[in-house]
This record gives C-alpha cells, sequence and structure tokens, in this order.
C-alpha cells in the first residue's frame, strides 16, 4: 500500500463517520434507534461505492472497516462493533478481491458485507443490556423502556440482515449515481 491509499482510506473514511455521526443523532429518538441500520448502510453506501472506485489493493477496504469499529469504542458503543467490523471488513475485502476490483456485481455486495459492522453496534442491547442501560441512566427510564420494547432478543438477527439488504441498496444507489466514475476505474 503507497501513501494515496491511506490518504483515500483516510479520507473515505472520515466521510462515512460523518454520515454515521450525523444519522446517530436521530437515534435519541427511540424509534430511529433500530433504524440506523437502514439509514447508514443506504446513505453510508454513496460514499463507500466511490471509495471502492479507488481500491486496488488488499487491506483497503479491511481498514476502513476497523477504522469505524475503533471510533465506535471511542465514542462509547463497547467493543461488540470493533469485533464485528474486524470481520466484516475481512469478509467484505475477501469477495471485492474476488472479483479482482473489477466486478461492480461484487463491489455491490462488499458494500453489503461491510454494512455489517452498523449492526455490532445492538449486540450490547441484546446480550448485555442492563450494563448498556446502566452507562446510560442520564436518557431516562422512559427511552429505555421504549427502546428495550423495540428492540426484543429476536431482533438481532434481524438487525444484520437489514443491515446487510441495506447496505445492498446503498451500493446499489452508489452504483448508479457513481456510474461514470465506475466506468473510468474500468469496474464492470
Amino acid at each position: 500500500m503507497k501513501g494515496k491509499d491511506l490518504i483515500n482510506i483516510g479520507i473515505f473514511s472520515a466521510i462515512y463517520f460523518v454520515i454515521v455521526f450525523t444519522v446517530a443523532m436521530l437515534g435519541m429518538i427511540p424509534i430511529f434507534l433500530p433504524l440506523l441500520a437502514v439509514i447508514v448502510p443506504i446513505l453510508g453506501g454513496i460514499p463507500f461505492m466511490l471509495f471502492l472506485t479507488r481500491v486496488k489493493k488488499f487491506g483497503m477496504i479491511w481498514i476502513m472497516s476497523v477504522i469505524m469499529g475503533l471510533l465506535m469504542l471511542l465514542t462509547g458503543m463497547s467493543w461488540p462493533p470493533l469485533v464485528v467490523s474486524v470481520v466484516s471488513g475481512l469478509l467484505a475485502e475477501l469477495v471485492y478481491r474476488s472479483g479482482k476490483y473489477q466486478s461492480a456485481a461484487k463491489a455491490v455486495i462488499t458494500s453489503g458485507i461491510f454494512s455489517l459492522w452498523i449492526a455490532g453496534n445492538y449486540l450490547p442491547l441484546f446480550f448485555a443490556a442492563e450494563e448498556y442501560w446502566a452507562a446510560r441512566q442520564d436518557y431516562g427510564q422512559e427511552y429505555i423502556d421504549t427502546v428495550n420494547s423495540l428492540m426484543p432478543v429476536w431482533m438481532c438477527p434481524v438487525m444484520f440482515a437489514v443491515a446487510f439488504v441495506c447496505g445492498i441498496i446503498g451500493g446499489l444507489l452508489g452504483k448508479a449515481l457513481m456510474k461514470k466514475h465506475f466506468e473510468k476505474a474500468g469496474i464492470v
């Protein structure tokens, strides 16, 4: 990897994180908290697909995914998003590489797999809710009760499925909006 590749990772990670952070503000309204797994992958799919036009070396997608997980850890989301981002980033990297960084179809699937990291943010709600809410008592009991009613344990696999499907939608949207960039990068 060259300096240009690392700069691209940094720039697109920053753009993606701004989208995540902006959309996450909607999570202050309880109904929007589960919808983050819908909105972030769809909106994030646009810059992510543009990022993929610049990916030509193994590790670039994985590094971006790990950065997302680290940023979640640093912003108080605990360690599960980091673990999920490490795994989903590597899987996304392998899928895109299998298309020799030239397949638009693999790019769209890569967007779906990459988007799985967002569902990692919900794992503490499903498996460590008491500890999660103990650190967030200032949200108020009404907020906590509403979110808990919206997020029963059976929603855990649903959140991962939704993140994947919405990542695909975001990838298709990004591909359509970036068609000229895809053609210029030789991705068909």
